[in-house]
């Protein structure tokens, strides 16, 4: 921690968040995982569902560590309006899968960061295209396991950066933070590496 400013808590314990902060010069001093209830609420946006996500995080972090600034994130996989949170076994990283296969979905990643009392939160959209996949691409990328603890049954930094045909938006926000909109919340809370 440097002189003069409060702590960092991360509360994720995700390897893809602490590196993503790693790469812009940003290092929690504690990583903090929040359990919480993330089954959607009836008739809740995927948008909404990843904000509601992130700053529940945050808060029930915030609780246990007040003195700190607290950054929490949650990411949120659509088709329509169809949820594809973490596949809970290979069938389900199967048919979510084949449910991409050759279409576009949506990633909503949320972010929210509390400072003194004060909660802040930004959602980021990222259109992905994924290719037409045979049976022979999925049960291949299923069986490396690399689909497990990821929304939509997939992580875009592995082997399944070959399915796909174009991405708009933040990379980094598919793999699991908006960076830019991430340390935005943080100098807007007066935090600075």
């Amino acid at each position: 921690m440097a002189a003069g400013r409060p702590e960092l808590v991360l509360a994720s314990a995700s390897p893809r968040r602490i590196e993503l902060l790693a790469q812009v010069g940003i290092t929690a001093d504690h990583i903090d995982p929040a359990d919480i209830d993330e089954t959607p609420l009836k008739g809740e946006t995927p948008p909404r569902l990843a904000e509601r996500l992130a700053t529940s995080k945050a808060l029930v972090v915030a609780e246990r560590r007040p003195d700190a600034v607290v950054i929490a994130a949650d990411t949120v996989v659509a088709v329509g309006r169809r949820f594809l949170e973490k596949a809970a076994d290979e069938a389900e990283a199967t048919r979510f899968l084949k449910l991409l296969s050759g279409r576009n979905h949506r990633v909503f990643t949320g972010v929210a960061v509390w400072r003194d009392g004060k909660l802040s939160s930004r959602v980021n959209e990222t259109r992905v295209t994924f290719k037409p996949l045979s049976d022979h691409e999925i049960a291949s990328y299923v069986a490396t396991g690399d689909w497990r603890g990821k929304a939509g049954g997939y992580g875009i930094q592995g082997p399944a950066a070959a399915f796909i045909q174009r991405i708009v938006g933040s990379h980094p926000s598919v793999m699991g933070l908006p960076v830019y909109e991430a340390v935005q919340l943080l100098h807007g809370v007066g935090w600075r590496s």
